[in-house]
């Protein structure tokens, strides 16, 4: 089956925490994935649940308020990853798990010894 459509995925809001000063608040989180949003992006990333509660927080408030997209949150195969991405998705119109697994030796350590 093909299709014409391109998908567009956008990791803004995740990857945003990583330029200073790009993303500031939750408030300013759920603004930017509303105006991804009405430009028509397919799915939003809107974070990493078990990285911070800041996090977990930009999640379920962008899965609440953003109703025509999916909203995907993105997380490790360790099973604590996978719940707590799941929880904060919980309500979403159009959830997506987005996994990963760790390849980095420091990454790899860390799941191992400590899943959260």
């Amino acid at each position: 089956m093909t299709s014409d459509r391109v998908r567009i995925f956008d990791t803004t809001l995740r990857d945003g925490e990583q330029s200073p000063g790009l993303l500031k608040d939750l408030k300013e989180k759920v603004r930017l994935a509303r105006k991804l949003q009405s430009l028509g992006v397919d799915i939003i990333e809107a974070g990493f649940p078990i990285a911070s509660a800041g996090d977990f927080a930009a999640v379920k408030a962008v899965a609440a308020e953003c109703r025509e997209v999916t909203v995907a949150a993105l997380c490790r195969t360790a099973e604590l990853d996978v719940q707590r991405a799941a929880e904060a998705l919980r309500g979403a119109a159009r959830p997506r798990i987005h996994t990963f697994v760790a390849t980095s030796i420091s990454s790899r350590v860390q799941v191992e010894e400590d899943p959260c």
